[in-house]
């Protein structure tokens, strides 16, 4: 299902893009706007390229009503999400309501569309969508007290080891592309947008093309530059014949790997490694950022090697650590669970 009509689809994605959003990220906000249409739909209002018939429906009382008719209109959109949507997709399929983490993001997306609209002159104003406005926190639901999920140093190394044993070309690049996902702790859409110029061997770098257009320059390691060195001399050429693009992962068509190859390629090996089967590329983004604060790391390092803009993105971690710490401590330390019993002779 689209947003609405495709010249408000078009319009909107060039505006996005304007604001140096990836393409992945346009198609992302794109993809979470239709929800919203098809809520519209259902009150039989129409999300045209100006919106018309939405800006008839919050006028409909008079200019005065208009912030409360907002108001309603994202009350009943956020219950309808969570109580009456109807999923046809993902693991719970046929199942009913969004989760909460799901809505967060949804309403994220529909308050940069509707200020899109408003900056137009297609909607009237009203201050739930003013830049610095705190009314929506009223209406969002709150997110679930969820952790990164992360992989133990041991499980990482079984999954970044898991293709060594294969010499084949898919071998020697599914080896040094999981050493890079786990030693540097690119994003999959990273990882796939590599080109070969972007890897120094001898300077032990990779430049990163980020979220909001970013460039940051990653340290690699000695194991990710051994894989990378094995793949580029020995690998990558048996897929390059196929193909002259300057891509540094390709398949054997020699085209560029997409992120969904590098997510099918994770599970893969994840699957070989014994490890469980919600293992993905994040999950090794995740343990590389838990390992480092482990390890020691100051938090504003790992923020930069995550290419958070924000030291709070990072802050999570924290919490993994902590965790972590508290688990080895319950489970090793002898007082941990009180007082041990005194043996009496």
């Amino acid at each position: 299902m689209t947003v609405a009509n495709a010249a408000l689809t078009e319009t909107y994605g060039r505006h996005l893009a304007s604001r140096g959003l990836a393409p992945a990220t346009v198609r992302n906000y794109i993809a979470d706007l239709a929800p919203f249409a098809e809520y519209l739909a259902g009150q039989d209002i129409a999300l045209g390229e100006r919106a018309e018939e939405l800006r008839a429906f919050v006028e409909r009382a008079g200019p005065e009503r208009v912030p409360l008719e907002y108001r309603n209109l994202v009350r009943d959109y956020v219950a309808w999400l969570l109580e009456r949507r109807e999923l046809a997709s993902g693991r719970r399929a046929g199942s009913r309501g969004h989760a909460r983490g799901s809505v967060l993001r949804l309403l994220a997306a529909l308050r940069a569309l509707l200020r899109y609209l408003i900056e137009a002159g297609h909607l009237p104003r009203a201050p739930l969508w003013e830049p610095r406005s705190t009314l929506m926190r009223r209406f969002t639901p709150r997110p679930p007290a969820r952790l990164p999920d992360v992989l133990s140093a041991g499980e990482a190394a079984r999954l970044v080891e898991a293709p060594q044993a294969l010499s084949t070309p898919a071998g020697l690049r599914d080896a040094a592309l999981l050493e890079l996902l786990y030693g540097s702790g690119l994003r999959v859409s990273e990882a796939a947008g590599l080109d070969l110029d972007a890897i120094s061997l001898s300077r032990r770098t990779v430049r990163a093309f980020g979220k909001g257009s970013k460039t940051r320059v990653v340290p690699l390691g000695g194991a990710s530059v051994r894989a990378l060195r094995g793949y580029v001399r020995e690998g990558r050429p048996a897929f390059a014949a196929a193909s002259s693009g300057p891509a540094l992962f390709l398949n054997r068509r020699g085209g560029r790997l997409t992120t969904r190859s590098i997510q099918a390629i994770v599970r893969r090996h994840a699957a070989a490694a014994g490890l469980r089967d919600d293992v993905h590329t994040h999950t090794l983004r995740h343990s590389f950022a838990t390992h480092l604060l482990d390890g020691g790391a100051d938090l504003r390092v790992v923020q930069e090697l995550l290419g958070h803009s924000t030291p709070a993105a990072t802050q999570v971690y924290t919490h993994v650590s902590q965790a972590e710490a508290r688990r080895v401590y319950l489970a090793s330390h002898p007082l941990a669970r009180g007082k041990p019993r005194v043996q009496r002779r």
